[in-house]
């Protein structure tokens, strides 16, 4: 039998180097993918003004919203929570790891011997957040560093640059989750047929919170929980950073509720005159007659509104 030539040995290399170019390429997109929150499925987007957005999915967008209501109920700023997002995004893609580097777990893969709890405390997402923003309030003039600085300032990566990167989902998805921009975040609904229940609504709210979201004595349908909006000023559970309004307060809360509505089984949220209803078509929030406008607000630090949070049955 004939032997290959040169030029037929090099054109199955090529071949077979094209190939694996094809399968490398694929792989790296799904790796993006799955970091990313892109891909078939439920899906949650938060929605910039000039056009821009960014998606994730229902796992990330309960985390990235735990970890903005935590920076909030620090009266950490919203520099603080884009740090934060950032940072997450890197270490983990906003999801609650039981693995990494050595002994890193959790959202920021933080690590028990190195002094940031115990492996139970630091995959506690709740503990996690509020353990980086310990660590970055320390900063001096933190808010005025690059992000990389500041995240590495706390984070001891070997990879600082990294954080660059996340740093524009970061800002948007601030932005939505600490309330500074209405109505931009939604959430397409889950197929599921099982009931939400508000004491599992009111014990996430204040793990994420604090207690004083929930004021004592606020009654609701069985199937509701409302929230009254409140200034920074009128509010034990902390600020939604300085000079928050009121207003802004409500759509942290609202958002939230969006973010968390797939693990909760939120049907829809109402507030400021608008309201967002679960749908596999991914409806954004629109204006209802039904819900009063936020601009009324009373000398008590209350608005003349409250978020209406309203479950499955």
């Amino acid at each position: 039998m004939p032997q290959p030539t040169a030029a037929r040995r090099r054109g199955r290399f090529f071949r077979i180097v094209a190939a694996l170019a094809v399968l490398l390429a694929l792989a790296g997109y799904v790796l993006v993918q799955y970091i990313s929150g892109g891909g078939s499925g439920p899906r949650c987007t938060a929605q910039a003004g000039d056009g821009s957005s960014y998606r994730l999915s229902p796992e990330q967008a309960v985390n990235a919203a735990t970890i903005s209501a935590v920076g909030t109920s620090h009266g950490m700023p919203q520099r603080a929570v884009t740090i934060a997002l950032a940072t997450a995004l890197q270490e983990s893609g906003l999801r609650n790891l039981d693995h990494g580097d050595r002994d890193s777990l959790g959202l920021f893969q933080q690590r028990p011997s190195q002094g940031w709890g115990t492996a139970e405390q630091v995959m506690d997402p709740v503990y996690a957040a509020g353990k980086f923003y310990d660590h970055l309030k320390k900063i001096h003039g933190y808010t005025q560093l690059p992000l990389t600085v500041a995240a590495q300032e706390v984070q001891r990566s070997g990879f600082p640059q990294a954080y660059a990167k996340h740093e524009p989902d970061a800002t948007l998805l601030a932005a939505a989750l600490t309330g500074r921009a209405p109505a931009s975040f939604s959430c397409a609904a889950t197929k599921s047929s099982l009931a939400g229940d508000t004491a599992t609504v009111r014990a996430a709210l204040k793990r994420d919170f604090g207690p004083g979201v929930l004021p004592a004595g606020k009654a609701a349908k069985p199937s509701e929980v409302l929230l009254p909006v409140r200034t920074a000023a009128g509010r034990a559970g902390g600020a939604s950073g300085t000079g928050a309004s009121a207003q802004q307060r409500g759509w942290e809360l609202a958002h939230w509720a969006v973010a968390n509505s797939a693990a909760l089984h939120i049907r829809q949220v109402s507030y400021a005159g608008q309201e967002w209803t679960a749908s596999t078509n991914h409806a954004p929030w629109h204006r209802t007659d039904t819900v009063q406008a936020a601009s009324a607000s009373r000398s008590d630090g209350r608005s003349g509104t409250e978020v209406r949070i309203t479950l499955t049955k």
